[in-house]
C-alpha cells in the first residue's frame, strides 16, 4: 500500500468519527467509564500492597538475648545476624538503652506519677534484655527468619507477630486476586462494548463493503478505516480516563496529607506518589485503550470480510 493510500484510508477511519457522532460519543464514554474503573482497581491493589508492606515494615521482630550475654557473644551475634538474607535492617538495644527508654515511658505515664520506680536498677541490677529489633523484608518468610534468628549465638527468645503477618499477608493476596480480577473482567467488558459499537457501524455500511470486495479490494484496504476508527475511540478514551483517574487520584493525596489522624498519616506516608505512578498509568491507559480499541475492530469486521 502507497503512503498517499495509507493516508487517506487514515483519514477515512477517523472522518468516521464525526460521521457517527452518537455512536461515537457512547463508545468513548462507555470506554472511558470502564477504564477508569480499571484503573481505580489497580491503584487500589498496588496501594494497598504498599499499606500492607508498610504495616508489616512497622511491626518488628525483637530477638532478646540472654541476660549474661557478654560483649563477645553480642558481637558474633551481630555478625550472624547481618548475613540472614530476609533482613531488611536491624538496630541493637544495649540493657542500658532498653533502661533509659522504659524510664521514659514509665515518666510519661500519669504525669510522671511513677518517674523515679525504676531508680536503683542500674549497673547490675538492671533486669531488663539486650535486644536487636529487626525489620523482616519479606512477610511470607517470617516463620524460616524467625527460626533463624533463634538459632543466634546467646539468644533467649524471639518474639514477632506471626499472626500478624499472616493475615497481612492474607490480605494482600486478597486484594491483589480481586483487583487484578477486576481488571480482567472490564478489560473483557470493554473489548465487547467497543466490538460490538464498531459492529453497528459495519453493519451500516456492509453494502459498501460487499462493493469493495466484489471490484477487487483487500481486506487490509477495507478493515484499516475500522481499525483507525477503533484506536481512535480508544486512545480519546484513554486520554479522558487517565486525566480523570488522575485527578481524583491527587486530590486523594492532597486530602488524606491534610487530616491529622494517626491512621491516615500511616495511609499517607504509604500511599504510592503520583511522580512513580503517573508513567505506569498513562502507558497502561494508553496501551489498553489502543488495543482494546483495535482488537474491538478486527473482531467486528472479520464476519463481513467473507463474501
Amino acid at each position: 500500500m502507497s503512503g498517499s493510500g495509507f493516508r487517506y484510508l487514515t483519514r477515512q477511519g477517523l472522518h468516521n468519527l464525526s460521521r457517527n457522532k452518537l455512536m461515537s460519543v457512547a463508545s468513548i464514554g462507555v470506554l472511558t467509564a470502564c477504564l477508569m474503573i480499571t484503573g481505580i482497581a489497580a491503584l487500589l491493589s498496588v496501594n494497598v500492597n504498599s499499606f500492607v508492606d508498610y504495616l508489616g515494615a512497622q511491626n518488628k521482630v525483637i530477638v532478646y538475648l540472654q541476660l549474661d550475654a557478654d560483649e563477645e557473644t553480642i558481637d558474633e551475634a551481630k555478625q550472624e545476624i547481618a548475613k540472614i538474607d530476609n533482613i531488611l535492617d536491624y538496630t541493637y538495644v544495649s540493657k542500658e538503652d532498653a533502661l533509659e527508654e522504659t524510664k521514659s515511658w514509665i515518666s510519661e505515664y500519669d504525669d510522671g506519677a511513677y518517674a523515679n520506680v525504676l531508680d536503683g536498677y542500674e549497673g547490675e541490677n538492671n533486669p531488663l534484655y539486650a535486644s536487636f529489633r529487626v525489620t523482616v523484608d519479606d512477610l511470607t518468610r517470617i516463620s524460616e527468619t524467625v527460626d533463624k534468628l533463634e538459632k543466634l549465638p546467646g539468644v533467649d527468645f524471639v518474639d514477632s507477630p506471626s499472626e500478624l503477618a499472616g493475615t497481612l499477608v492474607t490480605l494482600k493476596n486478597t486484594v491483589n486476586l480481586a483487583g487484578w480480577g477486576l481488571v480482567a473482567i472490564l478489560a473483557i467488558v470493554s473489548l465487547v462494548v467497543i466490538s460490538n459499537t464498531i459492529r453497528l457501524t459495519v453493519f451500516a455500511r456492509r453494502k459498501e463493503i460487499n462493493i469493495m470486495k466484489f471490484v477487487g479490494a483487500t481486506n487490509g484496504f477495507i478493515r484499516l478505516p475500522f481499525l483507525v476508527e477503533g484506536t481512535a475511540i480508544g486512545l480519546i478514551s484513554a486520554l479522558i480516563a487517565f486525566a480523570l483517574v488522575s485527578g481524583g487520584y491527587l486530590a486523594l493525596i492532597e486530602g488524606v496529607s491534610r487530616q491529622g489522624s494517626s491512621w491516615l498519616s500511616n495511609l499517607y506516608y504509604s500511599l504510592l506518589s503520583y511522580q512513580v505512578i503517573w508513567p505506569w498509568l498513562a502507558g497502561g491507559f494508553v496501551l489498553s485503550g489502543v488495543l482494546i480499541g483495535g482488537v474491538g475492530s478486527a473482531m467486528s469486521i472479520r464476519k463481513h470480510l467473507k463474501v
